[in-house]
């Protein structure tokens, strides 16, 4: 089976469920917007909401996605950057548990976090320190890192680094692999939007968005957006949240439902969406099914708090998608 190879922030996800959204307007974040800060506010925010219960993982939007087909079975990599410290190693540990080849690259700052705060209507707001993640480089990428993969899926939060990106996808292109690039948030695209048309038409063949974020990038609706996106990459993913997803390929266009479940954070969504519509695509399932995949995944992971799912709860995913692909 093809491998896959993620390049991300290396992140500590520190996961608080909020009573209500006054921590929010305290702390000055936008509801629902990701933001970055420095490591005095994240000292700050923390010490605000220590109240309240916290969970620690493994996080970062290419992290979770790797996790996901990991968990699907599929042989993965994750390049990242951590600091030398208690966080990091974490970080590392958490990849090797889960079958993830970890290829860590170590900064002189401490390793990155982000504080998740979800609200009651489980929408979710996060301050970033990226700390030691920010450090990578295009000069830490060598071009034997790739070798072997077949995928390489990269997060649009990396673009303060631009550097860094052109020269991850101009390698992994020189190289052969397919290239999957997630938008990230809206204000990350809304930032650096000439900058990411330029390598999607260039190097990247399945873009994943949600309403906002291909709002940010066309300035159109969802399935406007779908079409202009589709018309610059192979494959299209427009994601709607509640109303499930739409997928463009060529002259294919599908659209596919949500799975019903009871919904109480949705951080982790999107990154297992792509988990699960990247494994139909290296299984070479039609579109539909890849979509259907996506959102099994999406859809149980929204169940529980942070973007990581327990060994049952993997168990019953894993019998879904096995359902799905017998079809």
């Amino acid at each position: 089976m093809s491998k896959v190879l993620g390049l991300g922030n290396a992140l500590v996800d520190i996961m608080t469920k909020l009573n209500d959204d006054s921590t929010l307007d305290l702390l000055g974040l936008p509801k629902g917007s990701m933001q970055l800060v420095d490591e005095i506010f994240m000292q700050k925010a923390v010490e605000h909401t220590k109240h309240i219960p916290q969970t620690l993982a493994a996080g970062g939007s290419a992290a979770n996605t790797i996790h996901g087909l990991a968990n699907l079975g599929v042989s993965t990599a994750f390049i990242g950057k951590i600091g030398n410290d208690t966080f990091g190693s974490a970080f590392e540990s958490d990849m090797r548990k889960n079958s993830i080849n970890p290829i860590m690259l170590k900064g002189n700052a401490e390793s990155g976090r982000a504080l998740a705060l979800v609200s009651p209507d489980s929408e979710r707001t996060f301050a970033v320190y990226l700390g030691a993640a920010i450090e990578m480089t295009a000069e830490d990428l060598k071009p034997e890192m790739f070798d072997g993969y077949s995928y390489f899926h990269i997060e649009g939060y990396l673009v303060q680094n631009q550097d860094l990106i052109r020269s991850a996808v101009e390698i992994a292109h020189r190289k052969g692999l397919k290239i999957s690039l997630d938008l990230a948030s809206y204000n990350v695209v809304e930032d650096n939007r000439d900058f990411l048309k330029e390598i999607i038409l260039k190097y990247v063949d399945i873009v994943f968005a949600n309403e906002e974020e291909s709002k940010a990038f066309t300035g159109k609706s969802p399935e406007e957006s779908l079409e202009i996106i589709g018309s610059i990459t192979s494959v299209a993913v427009v994601k709607l949240g509640s109303a499930g997803s739409l997928i463009k390929s060529g002259d294919e266009t599908v659209n596919v439902g949500i799975i019903n479940v009871d919904c109480i954070d949705t951080t982790g969504a999107g990154d297992l969406y792509a988990s699960g519509f990247l494994y139909g695509l290296i299984k070479n399932l039609p579109l539909y099914k890849c979509g259907q995949i996506g959102a099994v995944l999406s859809g149980h992971v929204i169940e529980v708090l942070g973007p990581k799912m327990d060994g049952k709860r993997w168990d019953n995913v894993k019998k879904l998608v096995e359902e799905i692909e017998n079809e």
